[in-house]
């Protein structure tokens, strides 16, 4: 496992402070073994210092080993970051959009394990091109995602799902003189051409052809004074086949439920659409999909957070042991797909042949 580590990975956990006293834990590789019992494993803190005491690596408390997750934040988020650096060739948004900073803001609900456990839900935002998390927050679940839980810096590009189609956190980004790129939602954000007249945005839609892109002005109405704001809405027709997988899986999710779908929605899974705010000046209709498409490679590695990974104990008392555990778990997501992608070029060895530096 370690030579898929990046190169001198043990000495930054003493130059970023998660090593600087050895005390219980005596070495990087010690602490990090212990840190993913609890962050790979899923296991409570009180269970893994038992857990690690049983097997002879450190005899530590439950307490103190909090304190050790609090202050890895940063050595965790390193080494997420190299990983991800050996990962991609190249960065989308670095070559794409010059202009911003571009954000990418999600949040995903957890629920603590046992009878008594509760529903908490993370707000998110790191920076795509550093993979820097700004702003980390727990509510509980009643407190829906939105732009407007966070701060917008001008030239800010803040990046979201269909979740985030709101008129009023859109606003929000807009009055701190930022700019939004989000998966078009019709029903949450009616659009108007330059007159005020309603827009039927399938019209627009149909004229594609497969792969074709479509970028078009449009408007939308600010909640509080009525005011027409402009943005663009930039849209791909997906291939036959990716058509058929969509309507299937909305159809299958809507069986579930209990409910029927619109004609409409159906029409809509034929093409992946996007609104932005951003000038065609700085980002022009392939750019802004194929920006979106680096934020969905990346949000894939949360998603294993739920799917594959899982959740333990979520530390939500203190706000740095909140995104320590976060980038621990971004670790451990980015971890499983180099592995995977050894898999993929598997050898008889199974670790790649190149030896690794001291570490």
């Amino acid at each position: 496992m370690l030579r898929f580590l990046p190169a001198h990975w043990g000495s930054k956990a003493t130059e970023l402070g998660a090593l600087t006293r050895k005390r219980k834990i005596g070495s990087a590789e010690t602490l990090l073994r212990v840190l993913l019992i609890h962050l790979a494993d899923g296991k409570s803190l009180r269970t893994t210092v038992a857990y690690a005491s049983e097997v002879g690596l450190c005899k530590i408390e439950d307490v103190a080993l909090l304190h050790r997750l609090r202050v890895s934040g940063e050595w965790l988020r390193w080494m997420a970051l190299e990983l991800l650096a050996a990962l991609r060739e190249k960065r989308p948004d670095a070559e794409l959009s010059p202009k911003f900073r571009v954000r990418i803001v999600d949040g995903t609900s957890i629920s603590e394990p046992g009878s008594t456990g509760s529903d908490w839900r993370i707000h998110y935002c790191f920076q795509l091109k550093t993979l820097l998390c700004d702003t980390c927050t727990v509510t509980t679940t009643k407190v829906v995602e939105g732009f407007e839980r966070y701060g917008v810096e001008p030239d800010d590009l803040m990046v979201g799902d269909r979740g985030y189609c709101k008129r009023k956190g859109i606003v929000h980004v807009i009055k701190h003189q930022g700019h939004v790129m989000v998966r078009f939602h019709s029903t949450n954000l009616p659009l108007f051409t330059r007159r005020g007249k309603s827009l039927n945005v399938l019209e627009l839609l149909r004229s594609l052809t497969e792969g074709q892109v479509g970028d078009w002005d449009v408007w939308f109405q600010d909640p509080d004074d009525g005011s027409l704001i402009k943005g663009r809405l930039c849209s791909l027709r997906k291939s036959e086949e990716a058509v058929e997988l969509s309507k299937k899986r909305l159809l299958r999710m809507a069986s579930k439920k209990g409910k029927e779908l619109r004609p409409e929605t159906l029409e809509y899974a034929e093409y992946i659409t996007l609104f932005t705010t951003a000038s065609r000046r700085n980002l022009d209709g392939e750019g802004v999909l194929s920006l979106y498409r680096g934020r969905w490679q990346i949000e894939l590695a949360f998603k294993r957070l739920k799917n594959i990974i899982g959740v333990g104990h979520l530390p939500k008392s203190d706000p740095n042991s909140c995104i320590a555990w976060l980038y621990g778990k971004m670790f451990v997501a980015l971890l499983v797909e180099r592995l995977y992608r050894e898999a993929e070029s598997f050898s008889p060895w199974g670790y790649p042949l190149e030896c690794p530096p001291e570490f």
